[in-house]
């Protein structure tokens, strides 16, 4: 798996950080510089703009494909269909929609000087998880701790 993830594409850089280089420059944190240098912050709003942007702009082409296609479909399982597929689309723009409130918070904890560290221990967040989710809050441990206590409570 780690030879497929860090195949190198033909401009010498892995796919890995292709895929993931949401900077002009290249940049992507490492773990040798200070933790949460004023680079490291910036690279990380960028992401959670542009992630915030692209969510905003698909919203806004559902929007526009809700309005254009009505249902008119004669047949009623036509109908039926159509609906099911919207309602399911909705419900997806639901969630991103929550999404977009966690990726402000985000945004706020940058300002505010708190991203990257853990609400609950106040422990460093590795930057592997904030690159794979940049509105992580707690570290690994933290959260299978919380999920652990969180199943505890619903057995009870």
């Amino acid at each position: 798996m780690a030879t497929v993830m860090n195949r190198m594409d033909d401009t010498g850089n892995s796919s890995r950080e292709a895929a993931n280089d949401s900077g002009e420059d290249g940049y992507r944190p490492d773990a040798d510089e200070p933790f949460m240098s004023l680079k490291q912050q910036a690279y990380f709003r960028r992401k959670l703009q542009e992630w915030k942007e692209s969510i905003l702009r698909e919203s806004q082409e559902t929007l526009s494909q809700l309005q254009v296609d009505s249902l008119r479909e004669a047949d009623l399982t036509d109908r039926a269909s159509s609906e099911t597929d919207w309602s399911i689309e909705l419900r997806t723009r639901d969630r991103q929609r929550k999404l977009v409130s966690k990726i402000e918070a985000a945004i706020r904890r940058i300002d505010e000087g708190e991203y990257g560290y853990c609400e609950v221990t106040g422990e460093p967040i590795s930057l592997a998880r904030l690159e794979a989710r940049p509105i992580a809050t707690m570290t690994v441990e933290a959260q299978e701790r919380h999920e652990r206590n969180e199943k505890v409570s619903r057995e009870d």
